[in-house]
């Protein structure tokens, strides 16, 4: 059986810039892109808001930061245009969500 010291032996040849900026490359590829929302979109978002304030319904929000997407699952309690948010209720506490960051609206019930 051959005992081989695996990737310790190369980690000499490698600076420590090269290895963050490796990392940084990595990061940067595992990000996704925002995706270009029309009015259509919008006005979709905007119908289902309505709606789960409405009925008080269950709803998932889907949100995009850095890259990433998250979702966020709750009552919506109210939509404020001049601050740009929406309160979302969840079941621990009172959340605030950005309107920009808003990709989809699904009502669950």
């Amino acid at each position: 059986m051959i005992r081989d010291r695996g990737m310790m032996k190369w980690q000499g040849m490698m600076l420590t810039e090269h290895v963050t900026m490796l990392k940084e490359y990595n990061q940067e590829i595992k990000k996704e892109p925002k995706p270009e929302l029309d009015e259509w979109d919008y006005d979709a978002i905007q119908h289902t808001l309505d709606m789960a304030i409405k009925s008080k319904a269950d709803t998932k929000v889907k949100l995009w930061r850095d890259g990433a997407f998250f979702y966020k699952r709750g009552i919506v309690e109210s939509v404020d245009l001049q601050r740009r948010v929406i309160e979302l209720e969840d079941p621990f506490y009172l959340l605030q969500l950005k309107l920009d960051e808003i990709v989809d609206v699904t009502i669950m019930d």
